[in-house]
């Protein structure tokens, strides 16, 4: 049963990655149902955390510990191998910073084709190779999952966490010397560098909200949390929708934009603004279906 879960939490993910990128399906003037499927991104951030869902739960059911340490830094080192040391077929050596320049962006190409990222069209930022390190990032919660549930007393376990996060932290900005920080690609040096400032934002969290038990400005984040699935496909969604939906030929969006910010505000105020209304919008949309008690979940 347990397995069949897993299973099932994943496809739904995936699916719903899938529903973003294909939507509005051919409504507001967008290309037809049929010029869609000729160019659906395949690949994406939901489609992403299915993949590495099923693969690292599957992989904690069934490895003890340190097989799982193990893997993480197979997954790591083998993936700087492969983008540093390998050449890409028809160029030659690889060139990490250029955008198609690499292995990972030649096997999405090969793979996807013409169901990549409109705007980056020679690589995929959620690409089939750039899992490998993406499954590390995973497994990285696991451990400080592991942490929280060790049977230790509570300062020891936020000093291991901050521990821990100082060694990511320093050992992936070390690794960007030879092997870049570059989250589009999710170098083994990204990973690992923002792996351990999520160990350290963790222990002090822990250390001030559960030890301290500081919960003021705690609310804010718990609303957004236990709706994040929701929130997500349906900022997304209507984002989606604000920009196609025209009114004389210019896009809601940018009419509301301008017409409330943009008119009196400098351009970076404006759209720090409207990021911050668009942040506390939702806000308000979640507290709402927190109040009675609506958690969609997946």
């Amino acid at each position: 049963p347990l397995h069949l879960k897993i299973l099932r939490r994943s496809l739904i993910l995936f699916g719903l990655g899938l529903f973003l990128a294909g939507f509005p399906f051919g409504l507001f003037g967008t290309r037809s149902f049929a010029e869609l499927l000729a160019v659906w991104r395949i690949p994406g951030v939901l489609q992403r955390i299915a993949v590495c869902y099923l693969v690292v739960s599957l992989l904690v059911l069934h490895c003890r510990v340190r097989t799982l340490k193990l893997v993480a830094v197979a997954l790591l080192v083998g993936y700087w191998a492969l983008m540093t040391l390998l050449p890409v077929p028809g160029q030659g050596a690889p060139d990490i910073d250029e955008p198609g320049g690499h292995l990972s962006a030649w096997l999405d190409r090969a793979v996807f084709g013409n169901h990549v990222w409109e705007q980056a069209r020679v690589y995929a930022p959620e690409g089939l190779l750039s899992t490998l390190p993406a499954l590390a990032t995973t497994l990285f919660g696991v451990f400080a999952g592991l942490l929280l549930a060790a049977r230790i007393e509570p300062l020891e376990r936020v000093a291991k966490l901050f521990v821990a996060g100082a060694t990511l932290t320093s050992a992936g900005f070390v690794w960007g010397w030879f092997f870049p920080i570059n989250k589009p690609i999710w170098t083994s040096s990204y990973a690992v560098f923002t792996a351990g400032l999520a160990f350290s934002t963790l222990a002090l969290c822990y250390w001030w909200v559960d030890l301290r038990g500081r919960r003021t400005f705690t609310r804010f984040f718990v609303v957004y949390g236990v709706n994040a699935i929701a929130v997500y496909v349906g900022s997304g969604a209507l984002a989606r929708t604000l920009s196609l939906v025209r009114i004389s030929g210019v896009p809601l969006k940018q009419q509301i934009y301008t017409a409330l910010l943009a008119s009196w505000l400098p351009p970076h105020l404006a759209s720090l603004a409207y990021a911050l209304a668009w942040v506390a919008g939702w806000f308000l949309v979640l507290a709402w279906m927190d109040r009675r008690q609506i958690h969609i979940t997946v």
